[in-house]
């Protein structure tokens, strides 16, 4: 009797690819706001599982599905598991860690530079004039050249941000997770979070730490939208205290603030930091590999518990 591998998401086909033929496997249309009751239903059958960060994997949904011996989610974050509840139960846990280092980096980056230099306005404005205006004071934007760069966890994403800052000539600063935040607030005029989002880091850039930053900073996160408190964002913004910001990530995805929706200086991506071909496909490969060695009997590679 084959093992059944529910797949919650259309992954691309590599993830099918390897596990067909081995293994049944079953593929779910791709749905972001699925509900606790929706993955009871669909894993009703599963032994195992790959599974989108968005997919709401709680005690309640691991204890309803009595055959479910693994779960590998499909990202290198697990804050959508009950990692405790798995653990307990026996369910073995998987992430894909690594492989979006560059191109998150590379979106970090594209945000910073897109909010530095005003350039979702400038779009917009020659899309809705249907002409190109030059001005001596025209959409002035301000230069990451020569700029300090505050980074919030010197991890394999923040490191790679890093070496990247450099090469546009900017001076990098950073603290590891865990380590006093004062004085990189007090010192960057871009501040990019990389830290994972935990108990201890959910709103670690809070009213208080954007009150510390220089007046006129930027805050670029392509981290976890948790990890900054998204009111108090919205009011550095609304002051002054922020000159702009750029955001991939949201505090209730899938929802954005409406008050970031009006604002002009700010960038807002949907949530696209490992979206590119090769990132997505070495994610979809790493997830069912471990499925597939984990059914097999052999260790899965990622674990997370």
């Amino acid at each position: 009797m084959k093992y059944t591998v529910v797949l919650t998401a259309e992954y691309p086909s590599v993830a099918r690819d390897l596990l067909a033929g081995e293994f049944d496997v079953i593929e779910h249309p791709t749905e972001v706001e699925r509900s606790e009751d929706d993955l009871i239903t669909l894993l009703d059958e599963a032994d195992a599982a790959i599974t989108l960060l968005s997919d709401p994997l709680t005690r309640r949904v691991l204890e309803a599905s009595p055959n479910l011996r693994m779960i590998a989610n499909y990202a290198v974050g697990y804050n959508n598991v009950d990692v405790e509840a798995a653990r307990e139960l026996g369910i073995r846990v998987t992430n894909t860690p690594g492989v979006l280092t560059e191109a998150t980096a590379e979106l970090t980056m594209t945000l910073l530079l897109a909010v530095l230099r005003r350039v979702v306005e400038g779009d917009a404005e020659v899309r809705s004039t249907g002409r190109c205006i030059w001005e001596p004071l025209h959409l002035l934007g301000e230069s990451a050249f020569g700029k300090t760069l505050g980074i919030v966890g010197l991890g394999r994403i923040g490191s790679a941000v890093a070496e990247r800052a450099r090469a546009f000539g900017m001076n990098v600063i950073g603290v590891r997770r865990g380590e006093p935040l004062d004085e990189v607030l007090a010192t960057a005029d871009i501040l990019s979070i990389h830290v994972p989002l935990t108990a201890e880091t959910r709103h670690l850039i809070d009213r208080n730490a954007l009150q510390k930053m220089k007046r006129g900073a930027y805050l670029v996160n392509t981290a976890r939208g948790p990890i900054v408190d998204e009111n108090a964002l919205c009011d550095a913004l609304e002051s002054g205290q922020l000159r702009g910001a750029g955001l991939d990530v949201y505090e209730h995805e899938p929802g954005v603030n409406p008050r970031l929706l009006a604002m002009r200086n700010v960038v807002l991506l949907p949530h696209v930091g490992s979206a590119t071909e090769e990132t997505r496909g070495a994610m979809a490969r790493i997830a069912a590999t471990d499925v597939a060695r984990f059914l097999r009997g052999q260790p899965p590679l990622h674990v997370v518990v």
